[in-house]
């Protein structure tokens, strides 16, 4: 369970420290501090349990019916990304304390912070496959919330979108090849699939399975062509970059891809695919990196570069690549995070990072400047550095390759080429911003910060001066620890050593030397003789190539509704009804669904109320052109035809839904009339004799697709009702319904038990559609003139008496005189008795029918009946009324419900009961059931009342007298309606 506390204390710390006081800026980076450091030690004292190549695994039931379980997997290779996750966080918490300043929301960076933390540990220590897609998708979001911390800067969130789109996007396709990837494993257990690589590596589906990790992989790590986000995320503040963009989040896609290295490479697919994209990174990204002016620029595509090394050496596919690929990677953590601080800090003393106007700074930043000049010495390869082992490995992989001659010598080219561009960047980043002459015009005086603030750059930098010169006693046994936990009892023989001869990798470190220096020098000089030229990366911008395909989507998405929007119903409807008609056919043509075996002949009185239904239907379509109000009560009327076929049919628990359903709607509906636009005919029409054939083609059309649609969805109902399923799903429903759902009502136990989840995203789509209702109507005021009134209702409304009255907040006011005085009382005296009503469905609804979803609709049309007679003011005055609460607590009530059946370690929204006797009631059953009933019940009735208060409230307004108007406002004519 230790693993299960490492992966918990950075949540638990991201919560306190949301609820912390913004003024608390000590004790904010105290918790961020301490809880990295405790991590960091607990995650250490695992050392003894994975050396030798020990795993260290827990394991909780999550949804074992899957084989998915919540796996905590910590080996020699997650402890050093563990290790690193976790020492990083607790030094860039020491940074940032000095970095932010009093003014910013300190709360909300340590927050987002230990959360992206513990995502990144999640990665690391997943030991399942749909378990590490969560926590990848979790550093997408809160490496989005970092990015975007100063979200008063359009930078920040621009680049924060683009991360998150071009990350999250590849999130989605990382999901669906790690779904393919256990389905043809047969477990997404990490160990088992590890243990798969020949299976997967000669299954049908490994080339889709190899481009959906691989976009995944690519787009996290910044690999061409995904990697124009980074540079444009560097307007996140300067501990995100040093954490995220450095030593974490850029880290996950290469971590995934030598984690899968055993089971994903060894194809040629894996290397043109993989190496093609390190490869074009490489080159490009130290390209790039030359030519920049911002200090972070440089710093950022040159990690775009180093990244692009490490993808090259994973597709180079020899074991050797691999153990060089995982030594990079801790390499670049350490003297990368120390540049990014160094970045930070002359960002922080001077006020400005463009290195035109940055020089001369080691004279009043020496320890800075020092510590700088030694972590770009390793980026760049020098001797006696960390960074020079690991480019001195890579060199030697490139060399030594074998096959075609673009391995043989393509590929030690572009390598030289690497080498020569990183050592001029990384000698143009020093020698621009500390040495030359003293700057002038600076926002602020240059100064060395707070000597806290220089530690943790000191720390980085005296790893990368240890392990380059004592590589084999330091990282040595890690580095092991890790590549034995990658490649097992095949793990070659290699020496972490200084000095291995003078040898071709020696002669291309010092010939990337030279030219580095030469490229430099050659550089300023056509920058003395041809200022202002521009260098080519300029014309190629990633963050314009990004918008501009935004824009192209836009536009795409422009014509398609252009070819599919109309302000007519009717083309809308049209093309509803024909998609659903295609998507519910096209499955079904062919086979044997379409032929029941089963005729049961229709008894008279059925035919006679189907034909009463079919009549209500026709004449709604006929009366829809001219009175809506009487085409929507005509459609109530087939509504309620359907409810005596339910009843008929022996579904009462439908029948009451149906009922309930038809009344809640036909009123929200009729209010509903008021807001959709009068049929106005056009000015300059077509003639009359054409517009006529138009009508009567359209008409036609309309009614041959209506009667096809029906008639085919019909005939699907009928072959579902009539097809004999011996053994099927309804008969184990109907079977199982009392032994695993404790019910008697089987419509009631599905939907609460044996189908639980969908009812919980229904009603939560419900609360969500009335929220958004409620948002859109609240403040909305068309014109009266665009608002369809029955005739009857403005002579009623044309009066100044009754438009006064509307104007008056007494509830009495909203009714005439000697209108609806007696109705009102009574309707009042019925609301006790619908309560009781509405609890009786509610409580029964396990055994009999009724339920949750039933009650609810009662209530809702007792409180509608409120409205008919009392008005809006009388219920929305009512203090125990808040149907924003109600959706809240039914939410809470149902999720609770749902989770409880973790305390008993059962599958989630599986049902708990306990049996109970009271004294002078008797035996009690009670059951989680009916908490997720009461949920249902309290969410149907505050969606149901938040949109009656939407639309009758507002319907109301249109009709009141404005307070500057003297008289009352015009009507619409009759023939506007």
């Amino acid at each position: 369970m230790s693993l299960v506390f490492i992966l918990a204390l950075p949540f638990a710390g991201s919560i306190l420290a949301a609820l912390l006081p913004a003024n608390a800026r000590k004790l904010e980076a105290w918790l961020a501090g301490g809880i990295a450091i405790a991590c960091a030690v607990m995650v250490f004292t695992q050392l003894p349990s994975v050396v030798d190549a020990r795993v260290i695994k827990t394991t909780v039931a999550w949804i074992p019916q899957l084989g998915v379980d919540l796996t905590l997997r910590l080996d020699g290779y997650s402890w050093l990304f563990a290790m690193i996750i976790t020492t990083m966080g607790a030094l860039i918490v020491l940074y940032a304390r000095y970095y932010l300043s009093p003014q910013d929301p300190v709360p909300r960076f340590f927050s987002f912070f230990l959360a992206f933390m513990g995502s990144m540990l999640g990665i690391v220590m997943s030991g399942n496959l749909i378990q590490l897609v969560v926590f990848w998708e979790l550093t997408s979001l809160s490496s989005f919330m970092l990015i975007a911390y100063w979200h008063h800067r359009l930078d920040a969130r621009r680049g924060a979108r683009m991360s998150l789109i071009i990350t999250g996007a590849g999130g989605l396709c990382l999901l669906a090849g790690m779904l393919m990837l256990g389905q043809v494993v047969g477990s997404y257990d990490l160990d088992e699939v590890l243990a798969s690589g020949d299976l997967v590596r000669t299954h049908p589906w490994y080339l889709a399975i190899l481009i959906l990790v691989a976009l995944g992989a690519l787009s996290k790590s910044a690999q061409f062509p995904f990697h124009v986000w980074l540079p444009n995320a560097m307007a996140a503040p300067t501990p995100v970059s040093a954490y995220l963009h450095s030593a974490t989040m850029v880290k996950a896609g290469v971590f995934l891809l030598a984690r899968l290295w055993p089971v994903l490479a060894g194809t040629d697919e894996w290397m043109w695919i993989i190496g093609t994209a390190g490869l074009v990174s490489l080159v490009l990204g130290a390209y790039a990196a030359t030519f920049q002016m911002d200090m972070k620029g440089v710093l950022a595509y040159s990690t775009i570069s180093h990244l692009g090394l490490i993808t090259l050496l994973l597709g180079l596919q020899t074991k050797l690549a691999l153990i060089a690929a995982v030594f990079h990677m801790v390499n670049h953590a350490t003297f990368k995070a120390s540049l990014f601080m160094a970045a930070g800090i002359v960002d922080h003393e001077t006020g400005t990072r463009d290195l035109s106007r940055l020089s001369g700074l080691y004279r009043s930043m020496p320890i800075t400047a020092t510590l700088a000049v030694v972590a770009a010495a390793s980026m760049a390869g020098v001797p006696l550095l960390n960074g020079f082992l690991s480019k001195e490995m890579f060199f030697t992989e490139t060399v030594f390759m074998t096959g075609n001659w673009f391995n043989r010598y393509g590929l030690p080219a572009a390598a030289l080429v690497f080498g020569i561009f990183s050592v001029a960047y990384s000698l143009r980043f020093i020698m621009q911003v500390f040495f030359g002459p003293a700057p002038r015009d600076l926002p602020r005086d240059p100064h060395e910060p707070p000597l806290l603030m220089l530690i943790p750059s000191g720390i980085l930098v005296l790893i990368c001066l240890v392990v380059g010169m004592l590589p084999a006693i330091t990282l040595g046994p890690f580095l092991h620890n890790a590549t034995q936990a990658l490649l097992g009892s095949a793990t070659p023989h290699y020496d972490l050593r200084i000095w291995h001869g003078f040898n071709l990798p020696l002669m291309m470190s010092l010939l990337a030397l030279i030219g580095g220096i030469a490229l430099l020098r050659l550089l300023r000089h056509r920058d003395r003789t041809r200022p202002g030229k521009t260098p080519l990366i300029y014309i190629f911008d990633g963050r314009r190539s990004f918008e501009a395909l935004l824009e192209l989507v836009d536009t795409a998405s422009v014509i398609v509704l252009g070819w599919t929007r109309s302000p007519r119903l009717q083309l809308q409807l049209l093309i509803v009804v024909l998609l659903t008609f295609l998507v519910a056919m096209l499955p079904l043509l062919g086979s044997e669904w379409l032929q029941p075996v089963i005729s049961t002949p229709a008894h008279p009185m059925f035919a006679l109320m189907w034909i009463a239904g079919g009549a209500c239907a026709i004449a709604a379509a006929r009366k829809a052109k001219y009175h809506r109000a009487m085409s929507l009560l005509l459609t109530g009327g087939a509504g309620l035809v359907t409810a005596l076929t339910f009843a008929w049919l022996s579904a009462p628990d439908l029948a009451l839904t149906q009922l309930a359903v038809e009344v809640v709607t036909l009123v929200l509906i009729l209010l509903g009339l008021r807001w959709l636009p009068p049929r106005v005919a056009a000015d300059d029409g077509p003639p009359p004799l054409q517009s006529a054939l138009r009508a009567f083609v359209r008409r036609f059309r309309d009614l041959i697709i209506a009667i096809i649609s029906g008639a085919g969805l019909a005939a699907i109902a009928y072959a579902v009702f009539t097809r004999p399923h011996p053994g099927g799903i309804s008969s184990f429903f109907v079977e199982q319904a009392i032994p695993f759902g404790g019910g008697a009502n089987v419509v009631n136990v599905i939907l609460v038990d044996f189908r639980g989840f969908d009812t919980f995203g229904e009603i939560t789509v419900l609360g969500i559609v009335a929220l958004t209702v409620y948002a859109l109507l609240r403040r909305f005021r068309p014109p009266p003139e665009s608002m369809t009134l029955p005739r009857a209702r403005r002579r009623i409304l044309d009066t100044s008496r009754l438009v006064d009255r509307f104007a008056e907040p007494d509830p009495k006011a909203l009714v005439p005189d000697g209108v609806m005085k007696i109705p009102a009382v009574l309707v009042r005296l019925l609301l006790p008795l619908a309560v009781l009503i509405s609890l009786y469905f509610l409580i029964r609804g396990h055994n009999l029918p009724g339920g949750g979803f039933v009650g609810g609709l009662i209530m809702a049309t007792a409180i509608i009946l409120q409205y008919m007679v009392g008005g809006v003011i009388w219920v929305e005055a009512r203090p125990r009324i808040h149907p924003q609460y109600w959706l809240a607590v039914g939410l809470l009530a149902a999720g609770g419900a749902a989770m409880s059946a973790w305390w008993a370690a059962r599958p989630l929204l599986a049902a708990i009961s306990r049996d109970f006797h009271v004294p002078l009631i008797g035996h009690v059953h009670l059951s989680t059931v009916l908490l997720f009933d009461i949920g249902v019940y309290m969410l149907v009735v505050g969606a149901t009342v938040l949109m009656l208060v939407a639309l009758a409230h507002q319907s109301l307004r249109l009709y009141r007298k404005p307070a500057a108007a003297p008289a009352v406002q015009a009507l619409p004519e009759a023939g506007e309606a």
